[in-house]
């Protein structure tokens, strides 16, 4: 099986991460930071803003189960791609709604899904398509987090089931829980 990666940021990786651990096809999901000019950021650092990076996920997927473009409509569907460096109460560049293409097949099929979202919502879709860049994976403690430590914490007990139940209503077919809530 050929693995291929998606790189997206949605706010929140935990949140992000959450979701797509959900889905049929994907093989790893990895949380991490990208897009930034400081080499090895430490979350304190990308959550201080001044790094540049985007909390982010590195998707592994197998592209024989589930398409880049679908991935992006999950993608598009699961947060906020309406405003600008922010998702819910999250605020900075740091939860930038962003695409990182790893080739020019990805960038044009993240244009087609940009295109695809903008008649779903109401506002201008904000979310920037950036050159890939070096990914940086998370602190280990970050990884895994909903099935861990982020079941007891209050911010993720409410923001991720409301985006698992959007997953789970709107792609019923490609949700390994098949309508279970998480």
């Amino acid at each position: 099986m050929a693995i291929d990666y998606a790189t997206l940021a949605g706010g929140c990786f935990w949140c992000t991460e959450a979701v797509y651990k959900d889905v049929i096809g994907v093989e790893s999901v990895e949380s991490g930071y990208i897009g930034g000019t400081v080499p090895d950021p430490t979350y304190k650092q990308v959550c201080g803003g001044g790094t540049g990076h985007a909390e982010a996920i590195r998707v592994g997927f197998d592209p024989a189960a589930i398409s880049y473009g679908e991935l992006l409509d999950i993608f598009f569907a699961t947060h906020d791609p309406t405003t600008l460096n922010r998702q819910g109460n999250d605020v900075g560049t740091q939860y930038r709604s962003a695409i990182f293409p790893a080739s020019s097949d990805q960038g044009d099929e993240a244009r087609a899904a940009i295109e695809r979202a903008g008649a779903d919502w109401p506002n201008p879709i904000v979310t920037t398509i950036e050159p890939m860049a070096t990914w940086y994976p998370a602190e280990d403690y970050h990884q895994d987090y909903w099935e861990g430590e982020g079941r007891r914490n209050p911010y993720c007990q409410a923001v991720i089931p409301p985006k698992l139940k959007k997953l789970r209503k709107s792609f019923a077919a490609r949700s390994r829980a098949e309508g279970a809530m998480g």
